[in-house]
């Protein structure tokens, strides 16, 4: 029994040790230190550094012969793009967009094992830890590295990539996506095809997404007869209230369960998740407590597939989430594009209907990766601007055996994944741009 608890013993300690890492090369150590004086400028809301972000890419891109344009959509101009050219060799051809956001949602650093921006990277894992190393400030150094290894073998792409860098994403991409979809420095790109950020995978399995949920907004007044505290009587605001919030809540169970059961992903069903509610009659100490309110209201985050029956769901709202029998109304924000300009759901197709998803399928595969089911992001991204263009995209970010921490306290991207994404798109740029069809 002794000699077991030893055993056992050893093998914790053992299992402790960090493993010795594989040593970096000098390219990948200046890849590296690269990602990290990217993550060192603090592009986080509600004052993100754009200014900074602008330096750091002009002489980076230049230094790889990459053309440079800065384009400015609001009158102050302090929410710079930048779009990074490498011209093809058939310029006839409709161009390839990689697509990535400059900005990054706060941090709480007291709730951080290191400085959220200070990108610390850690020998003894490989991680390095900062706001923005998933989200998605990986994905242009990894971009622009990539080309540099093209252009180290010789490769010249018969597309025009372009490297678009975008403001206020985090923020809905009104001054930044949106408004260059629509410009016509848009249209004179030509894009053909685009790929945009996407999530990390827990598994071996890289994850690609052909379409994100939209974003609702709904607000639910409830007015009523106010009353005393201890009277019970039919109408009262909060009562109305209390009902729609447990219909609501019914079929919120409805859609999880599925995701639960399996049966569909996290991004194939509606969410309807309550943010706030208020209601109360305010006193000096808090509420007054004998008294029930003659108004209440309650706030859903709603998103929605693009696949969804879109006029169901405003049935739903208007016949069981707010009907004005029960003397409820409604606000309800869409936020962003329902449909394409032929009227289409925002969707990419992930068949042989899409000739870019077979280039981009056997890309990944000839790369020696692995390709997970094709998703439905269940938030949004920049993609779906240029999916209402007609422009196919999907969403794809190269990082496998990797938690999911977007948005999260100690978000980290360990080296080797890092690295590892940058073979990933010498593959698909090469692809991608050669392709004739």
């Amino acid at each position: 029994m002794r000699r077991l608890s030893h055993f056992l013993l050893l093998t914790v300690v053992l299992a402790a040790v960090p493993r010795p890492a594989h040593p970096l090369t000098e390219l990948e150590s200046s890849q590296i230190r690269r990602f990290q004086d990217y993550l060192r400028i603090c592009t986080a809301h509600p004052s993100p550094d754009y200014a900074g972000a602008s330096a750091f890419f002009l002489p980076y891109a230049a230094s790889l012969g990459l053309g440079a344009t800065t384009l400015h959509f609001t009158p102050c101009k302090s929410k710079p793009l930048l779009l990074l050219t490498w011209p093809g060799t058939d310029p006839s051809l409709p161009s390839i967009l990689l697509n990535s956001h400059i900005d990054s949602v706060p941090a709480e650093p007291e709730h951080w094992i290191h400085p959220p921006f200070a990108a610390h990277h850690d020998p003894a894992n490989g991680r390095v830890y900062a706001r923005g190393a998933q989200d998605d400030k990986c994905l242009p150094i990894q971009y622009l590295e990539a080309i540099r290894g093209l252009q180290a073998a010789g490769f010249a792409p018969p597309r025009t990539v372009h490297i678009s860098l975008v403001p206020d994403e985090e923020i809905g991409g009104e001054d930044g996506h949106e408004k260059f979809v629509q410009s016509e420095e848009f249209r004179a790109l030509n894009v053909g095809f685009m790929l945009d950020e996407g999530q990390a995978s827990l598994t071996d399995e890289y994850r690609v997404f052909y379409g994100d949920r939209l974003v609702w907004k709904l607000i639910v007044k409830a007015t009523g007869a106010p009353g005393h505290g201890s009277r019970m009587f039919d109408g009262a605001a909060v009562e109305n209230l209390m009902d729609i919030i447990e219909t609501v809540a019914e079929f919120r169970e409805a859609q999880f369960s599925k995701v639960k059961a399996g049966k569909k992903g996290p991004g194939e069903v509606v969410s309807v998740n309550p943010v706030y509610m208020n209601a109360g009659t305010p006193s000096p100490t808090g509420f007054v407590m004998n008294m029930q309110p003659s108004e209440a209201e309650v706030g859903f985050d709603i998103r929605i597939p693009p696949t969804e029956d879109i006029e169901q769901i405003i049935r739903r709202i208007e016949e069981e989430w707010a009907p004005a029998h029960k003397n409820l109304t409604y606000q309800l924000m869409k936020k962003g594009p329902v449909r394409d300009v032929a009227g289409r759901p925002l969707v990419t197709q992930t068949n042989e209907s899409n000739p870019w998803w077979s280039v981009f399928e056997h890309a990944i595969i000839s790369s020696g990766g692995k390709l997970a089911k094709p998703e439905i992001l269940s938030s949004t991204t920049d993609a779906r601007f240029v999916r209402q263009m007609g422009v196919p995209a999907l969403g794809f970010s190269p990082m496998i055996n990797t938690p999911i921490l977007l948005h999260d306290h100690n978000e980290f991207l360990e080296d080797k994944v890092f690295l590892r994404g940058i073979e990933i798109y010498q593959h698909l740029i090469r692809a991608l741009s050669s392709f004739k069809g």
